[in-house]
């Protein structure tokens, strides 16, 4: 047996303890002694071997010596005192590195002079006077921490992260050694299903195959020691006999792995194939939204971007946003994702059940994880089968009574508003109005299609676990209302914030014509959180209707010109319809074609900011029916920052100025703690008419507030 050498496995800052995990199983006795640096006592084979096995470590170093070194002439003494010749044969190149950590010795390039000095002094009285260094390399490190230098020699050479296979490098590369860490610290096993839907160049699936198969990191690839004269080749040779023999056969299932860009895939495949892993591995280009799997008890390990190297922040935000509603696809699962994404667990909703910091380079990055259920011990079917415990998503049993109380009211609902189509004549309208508190959806009926808005409401449940609950209330809703699940949508109602009422949720573009008051209108379901047709002013539209007869009618806020086109059909003179969305225009001209009304002289489009454009109206124009109906707030870059209570006086203000005796504005705001202040309006007439225009299909009366103002 050869002698016993003192041996340093160093690692990336949160990889010791993997790492002392890989050396027991290699049979050492391993001890941290610093941050990324652990020690073992080994053979002259041992440097082979760990060289070869180790997946997580960056480096094995051999260590020459430890000692106190508070001067140059310390550390040039103790350093002649090292047997360097054991090593390093006459013709040896040993260049030195260096680095100082809070000690006095701080000059490293000093302190690498005066090692190179050292060790060239002992080699010469060793070998004689002439060090041609054209030899074999032997990279020596000083490393100096509290006063203490440790001399050590490199006998990896690249970093061992450098297995061989990856020839090519993608968008913000993982390390491989990171990336066997991550798949260590899991509960993956070869025998469970695997997937990584950011699979980036493969490293996280490559990786897994190699462990999976038992394939040393190193298989393909040489170290800078297999160089070295002193180290025998015999030795290298019995390590890759042994490793070879230890081999397994193919994965008994493939992993499965993807990205949504097709040269990382193709990039992926071909570095699979060079590691010898291409037939364990089915790549896939693909969204991650768009994954899903019937297996049971597998693991998912993610790399998502997180916004340092690759993906601007708003999609980056939208893939955390997503994440959870994804993971909860696999209720028996466990998962692990690894990032550098700032306040992660805050933006998916929810907290992972163990998280490790483990830097990428130098960039911190957690990696959290979330455990599902066990596997079975047995195959046998269990007679009471406990439901599980998602890692994501699932609805606890105390749901269960909400559910069956919602289904309850909407029989009652849909019973009670069956008639309204055949004796009012409305196709439109709302069923459910957040009639129970605890499940606070509106549930507007298009004809044959349902639209389900969620309030934004506290509550205790995750995002996952929302979208669960979310996806229950639509199946109960489809099967009261017999309606297909295809034409039913769903959205969530925040609170207003800038714009969001016009924010796209899709792009899915499912249009549709109804009917309303004997008109047309097109609706969109699926694409915005509204549909282009406000419900709750039906009454209001009639009555705008019944008094736009001969008159110039000015719609501002138009929206999709839903009132434009009652006015035109209640015999208005003039209809100008004014919106700051060219959309929203082309969509309020679309509705008016529709209707028949496309006399380019009677009926105006202009896209401008209200203000603006009431600002740019001559002295002499003026309109007698004015139709008002403002976001609560905007701070869009496009419209000067409007908030309805603030700027409504002096909005009012600017129409009454182009509104003659007699003329008549509609104002209505969603604003629920709105105050109409009359100050600066004493020559107007004013009437709260809400009462009158909100539908009796709207249990909640405060949907919206809406006057009739009168210029005296």
């Amino acid at each position: 047996m050869s002698e016993k050498c003192s041996l340093i496995a160093t690692s990336t800052m949160g990889l010791e303890a993997i790492v002392s995990r890989e050396l027991k199983l290699l049979g050492y006795e391993p001890k941290n002694i610093a941050v990324g640096r652990t020690l073992f006592a080994g053979t002259e084979k041992d440097i082979c071997r760990t060289n070869m096995h180790l997946r997580c470590a960056g480096h094995v170093l051999l260590r020459m010596g430890e000692f106190a070194a508070h001067d140059f002439g310390e550390l040039f003494d103790q350093t002649v005192e090292l047997p360097w010749e054991r090593w390093l044969p006459k013709d040896a190149a040993f260049p030195v590195q260096g680095r100082s950590h809070q000690s006095q010795l701080s000059s490293v390039p000093a302190c690498q002079k005066i090692v190179k000095k050292a060790i060239a002094t002992r080699l010469q009285k060793a070998y004689g006077t002439y060090l041609p260094e054209e030899g074999a390399i032997f990279p020596v490190e000083v490393s100096l921490l509290h006063d203490v230098a440790t001399l050590t020699l490199d006998t990896s050479g690249e970093g061992l992260h450098r297995r061989g296979y990856k020839r090519l490098i993608g968008s913000a590369p993982l390390r491989e050694t990171i990336a066997a860490a991550l798949i260590l610290l899991s509960y993956w096993n070869p025998q469970r299903p695997l997937l990584d839907t950011f699979c980036g160049s493969g490293t996280i699936p490559i990786e897994a195959a190699l462990l999976g198969r038992n394939i040393p990191p190193g298989w393909r690839r040489n170290f800078i020691s297999q160089t070295w004269p002193t180290l025998s080749a015999s030795f290298w040779k019995e390590v890759r006999e042994e490793a070879a023999a230890e081999i397994l056969p193919a994965l008994p299932r493939k992993i499965l792995a993807g990205d949504c860009d097709p040269e990382a895939v193709k990039m992926a495949r071909y570095h699979a194939e060079l590691a010898g892993v291409s037939n364990d591995i089915l790549f896939t280009q693909k969204d991650f939204r768009q994954w899903e799997s019937e297996e049971e008890y597998g693991c998912t390990i993610m790399n998502p971007p997180y916004g340092k190297w690759i993906g601007e922040w708003a999609e980056v935000e939208e893939i955390y946003l997503d994440l959870p509603r994804i993971l909860r696809r696999f209720p028996t699962w466990s998962h692990y994702l690894y990032t550098g994404y700032p306040h992660f667990e805050k933006r998916i909703g929810q907290q992972a059940d163990r998280r490790r910091k483990i830097y990428n380079s130098r960039l911190e990055c957690t990696y959290y994880q979330f455990f599902g259920p066990k596997p079975p011990v047995s195959e046998e079917p269990c007679p009471e089968k406990k439901p599980v415990r998602a890692a994501f998503g699932g609805i606890a049993e105390s749901a269960e009574r909400s559910f069956h109380d919602f289904e309850n009211r909407l029989k009652k609902l849909a019973h009670h508003l069956r008639r309204f189509p055949t004796r009012r004549g409305i196709t439109c309208y709302r069923i459910y109005d957040r009639d129970i508190p605890e499940i606070p959806l509106a549930i507007d009926r298009y004809e044959d299609c349902l639209h389900i808005a969620e309030y934004e409401r506290p509550h205790d449940r995750t995002v996952a676990q929302q979208a669960d609950w979310m996806e229950r209330m639509q199946e109960i809703v489809a099967n009261v209302l017999t309606t297909p699940r295809e034409k039913i949508f769903l959205k969530q109602r925040r609170r207003q914030r800038g714009l969001t009422q016009y924010e796209r949720y899709s792009d899915e573009g499912f249009y549709r014509e109804v009917q309303e008051g004997g008109l047309k209108f097109l609706v969109n379901l699926s694409d915005y959180l509204d549909t282009g047709l406000f419900l709750d002013h039906r009454n209001t539209r009639e009555m705008v209707r019944r008094e736009s007869e001969g008159k110039d009618v000015l719609n501002l806020f138009a929206y999709t010109g839903s009132f434009s086109v009652y006015a035109a059909d209640g015999g208005a003179k003039r209809v100008t319809t004014v919106d700051l969305s060219n959309t929203y225009l082309d969509w309020a001209e679309e509705n008016m074609h529709r209707n028949g009304f496309s006399d380019p002289d009677r009926y105006r489009y202009i896209r401008c900011d209200i203000r603006k454009f009431l600002r740019q109206l001559h002295d002499n124009e003026s309109f007698d029916l004015v139709v008002v109906d403002p976001p609560t707030f905007s701070n869009s870059k496009d419209l000067e920052i409007w908030d309805v209570q603030k700027d409504h006086v002096s909005l009012l203000q600017q129409i009454f100025a182009h509104v003659p005796s007699g003329g008549v504005i509609y104002f209505s705001t969603n604003h629920r703690k709105f105050h109409l202040d009359e100050t600066g309006l004493e020559s107007v007439i004013f009437r709260e008419i809400t009462h009158q225009t909100v539908p009796d299909d709207f249990r909640n009366k405060k949907i919206h507030r809406c006057w009739r103002m009168v210029k005296k």
